[in-house]
């Protein structure tokens, strides 16, 4: 087994290509144990018993919890991500993707990440949790700077970066707990008034999960657009068939297409016990990534990696697996399509930039960095 290997300046997609067919298991020079089959990442993912979720040092609701303290907070958040929930949003998200797409100037160069995906993930983000839209050009900033000190490796910096978005989180939900009974009626206040075990949320449970909300997820929307912006620039086949498809055919094919390149790289776990996965003996205690973005390309399981959105859906780990499945997997899935309908319907043609390629992201962000496109 390969031990203390680095993927620090790697496009990590093509990194666990290479090694994935040899090397099931790897241990990277972190010290942790990661796992790069999708039948490994899947055992460990269901696995609740021996594959602790309780890693980091900072609390994160739901998905830092075991058992059942894990159900009693997963149930508060599914109450805000299910269909009944975000179904009324559904022509906000539109009406927000059409204004930015009408907005986009045609033939010149833009950035898929930055241009498009950034904006609207942070303008349908706001929309849906009431937050105001003069925290744009600061959210828009903050991304930037995120995706920068997480690719550096720079922990002072990371630590730095995300205690600036905990500010901006509590300057959103402070003044709603100031202000009981005046406060505007929208997602952020509704869920300041959850209750766990009988007791309001804390502030530090609401910062976590609304952390987990808009700054995991504004990266990983920006880096999902600019990830199928790319897809279907060099596809103009697969563009003209999506212009007429229906939604869920839509929302298949951007599911295939992330599968195939996969934004959301890994999570971790850490051992209970002693434990044997991948042909490797793990130690209790140990630090294990399940690598998503590998496990979504494993050529054992989607024939050599064949585009096919309907036979490869079952195996599709996107949103992972089991008990901490992305709760917002409905969430990203629809605006992922709107957004991508909006683009569709508004420009006849998405093409790459002359003699300007696409810049893959590097370990440990996932996606491209950069992808110039043109639309006419």
């Amino acid at each position: 087994m390969p031990d203390d290997l680095s993927a620090t300046g790697r496009d990590l997609r093509a990194y666990t290509d290479e090694l994935r067919p040899k090397h099931p298991v790897i241990r990277n020079v972190a010290g942790e144990w990661v796992l790069l089959r999708h039948a490994d990442v899947v055992a460990a993912a269901l696995d609740h018993e021996r594959f602790s979720s309780r890693v980091s040092r900072y609390l994160q609701v739901p998905n830092g919890f075991d058992g059942e303290e894990h159900t009693r907070y997963r149930e508060v958040i599914e109450r805000h991500l299910g269909h009944d929930a975000l179904e009324p949003f559904i022509p906000v998200f539109e009406s927000v993707a059409a204004q930015l797409m009408a907005e986009l100037p045609r033939g010149s160069v833009l950035d898929a990440v930055s241009d498009i995906g950034a904006v609207f993930a942070v303008r349908a983000q706001c929309e849906w949790l009431g937050w105001p839209a003069e925290l744009e050009p600061r959210l828009l900033e903050w991304m930037a700077e995120n995706h920068a000190a997480t690719r550096s490796g720079d922990h002072a910096w990371m630590v730095n970066v995300a205690e600036q978005f905990d500010k901006i989180i509590l300057s959103v939900i402070l003044p709603r707990r100031a202000t009981e009974g005046n406060a505007p009626d929208d997602v952020t206040t509704r869920l300041c008034h959850e209750v766990v075990d009988g007791r309001l949320l804390t502030e530090t449970e609401l910062v976590s999960i609304l952390r987990n909300w808009t700054g995991g997820d504004l990266g990983s929307i920006e880096l999902c657009v600019g990830v199928l912006v790319a897809h279907v620039a060099q596809q103009p086949e697969l563009a003209e068939r999506l212009r007429t498809a229906s939604d869920n055919e839509v929302e298949a094919v951007i599911d295939e297409v992330l599968r195939l390149d996969d934004p959301f790289v890994s999570n971790r776990r850490i051992t209970t016990c002693p434990v044997q996965i991948g042909g490797q003996d793990i130690p209790s205690g140990a630090r294990v990534k399940l690598n998503w973005t590998s496990a979504n390309r494993d050529e054992a399981v989607f024939d050599n990696n064949r585009f096919d959105p309907e036979r490869n859906a079952a195996a599709n780990l996107v949103y992972g697996i089991g008990k901490h499945v992305c709760p917002g997997r409905l969430l990203a899935t629809w605006e992922l399509r709107i957004a991508l309908q909006a683009l569709l319907a508004s420009v006849q043609t998405i093409k790459l930039a002359p003699d300007q390629q696409p810049e893959r992201e590097v370990a440990p962000v996932g996606g491209y960095h950069r992808v110039p496109v043109i639309f006419l």
